[in-house]
This record gives C-alpha cells, sequence and structure tokens, in this order.
C-alpha cells in the first residue's frame, strides 16, 4: 500500500485517509468504504492488504473510518469522510466497496422507522444514494462488488440494535444487485462463527486482524472466479 495521504477533520482527532490515484496507476482494483475496510491499518492488515497478499497484485485503498453517504463537512467530506467522494478515476477491472452503517447508526436508522435506509437504498433496489453511486461507478467500465457488514452472532455488541436494520440492508443491496450482471452483493452475515469474538476488536464491532483477513479471502475468491 502506498501513498496514503491523510488530513485533520473538522476538530477532533479524526484522520480522513485515502490512498492517492496517479496517472501511471496500473492497479486493477479500487477499494472503497468505511471502518470495516480500513481497520488494522497501522498492522499493514487492513482488508486491502489481505486482497494485495492473495492476488499478488496492487490494491487502491482510499477506505475512510467513520465515513458515510450523508456527510455535510465539505473539507474533510472531500477528503473522504463523504463516501462517494472516495472514487478517482482509474484502469479499474473491480471497484469493491462497503457502507451505509455509519449512515444508519448515526441517523436513527437503526431503530423503527426505514426512512434513513430509504435514502440509502429502496425495496427494489432501484432508488437511492447507494444504487446511484454504484450506477456511476458502472459508468466507467468496471465491475462493482458491494460487501455487506460482519455481524456479532452469540455476543453482545455497542451496534446489536442494528442487526434488523442490517439484515433488511442486506436484502435490498442484493435486489440491487440483481439488476445489473455487473454488480455483486456480497453478504457477510454468516462469516463469523456463533459466539466466536476473535473476528472483532474489543469493541466487537471492527473487524480484528483475522476478520480483516478472512473478509479478504471472500472478496479475493470472488474475484478470482
Amino acid at each position: 500500500m502506498f501513498n496514503r495521504i491523510c488530513v485533520v477533520a473538522s476538530f477532533s482527532v479524526l484522520l480522513a485517509c485515502g490512498e492517492t490515484v496517479t496517472p501511471d496507476t496500473r492497479a486493477r482494483v479500487l477499494l472503497l468504504g468505511d471502518s470495516m475496510m480500513a481497520s488494522n491499518s497501522i498492522q499493514n492488515q487492513t482488508v486491502a492488504d489481505g486482497i494485495e497478499s492473495i492476488l499478488r497484485e496492487e490494491v487502491i485503498d482510499r477506505s475512510v473510518p467513520a465515513a458515510r453517504y450523508f456527510y455535510i463537512l465539505p473539507i474533510s467530506g472531500a477528503a473522504g469522510l463523504r463516501l462517494d467522494a472516495q472514487y478517482r478515476p482509474g484502469p479499474w477491472k473491480w471497484v469493491v466497496l462497503n457502507g451505509g452503517g455509519n449512515d444508519l447508526l448515526f441517523g436513527g436508522g437503526c431503530g423503527t422507522s426505514t426512512t434513513q435506509l430509504d435514502r440509502l437504498v429502496s425495496h427494489d433496489g432501484k432508488r437511492g444514494a447507494i444504487p446511484d453511486f454504484v450506477a456511476k461507478l458502472r459508468a466507467s467500465g468496471a465491475r462493482v462488488l458491494y460487501v455487506g457488514y460482519l455481524r456479532n452472532p452469540g455476543f453482545t455488541s455497542p451496534i446489536k440494535a442494528c442487526g434488523p436494520a442490517g439484515n433488511e440492508m442486506d436484502k435490498r443491496l442484493a435486489t440491487m444487485a440483481a439488476l445489473d450482471k455487473g454488480v455483486d452483493f456480497m453478504a457477510l452475515s454468516d462469516l463469523v462463527p456463533h459466539g466466536d469474538t476473535s473476528y472483532h476488536q474489543f469493541d466487537r464491532i471492527h473487524p480484528s486482524p483475522k476478520g480483516s483477513r478472512a473478509i479478504a479471502a471472500r472478496i479475493a475468491q470472488h474475484i478470482k472466479r
């Protein structure tokens, strides 16, 4: 992984980082997303690092912790905290991404209301911030792999209340993907064995290095196919 740039956002010590894309970039895989993708960067064990190791080719990683679709601050948003701003044109064969969880968590979408989820992706998969962004990615000619979120089966987590909304979002994303042969949806709801906390960090939200490797292995296997 090369050339990650960081900026300080707002009045906090929140870093927005994304790997740069240069005119001579030859990488075929671009990765976007939030902290599920960006976790474990200090140990060089992010999801992108794992994909690189398995495929033995460069992956451009522009994922940013705390990224979301609905983000209004202009500077930090342009630096990647607004998820669709992470994209850069390039010779991509694949764009791999996740996102939407922070919008549900911080936008009141983990309760009984479906308003925030509807803003992200409609029941029929045709409308919302996610289908709009995926359509933009497809217009570049790249295949798109949209990745769901890890679950925490058999143990408690601060985001446990988001489980039903996450399940519904998975269904809608699968519906979206079925509308375009160039779009795939990959659920991770079955990745973590029941009661196994080793796939998560101590916060039981973000993936541990083991979790990131497991996500990377599933993504790499899909790309190979």
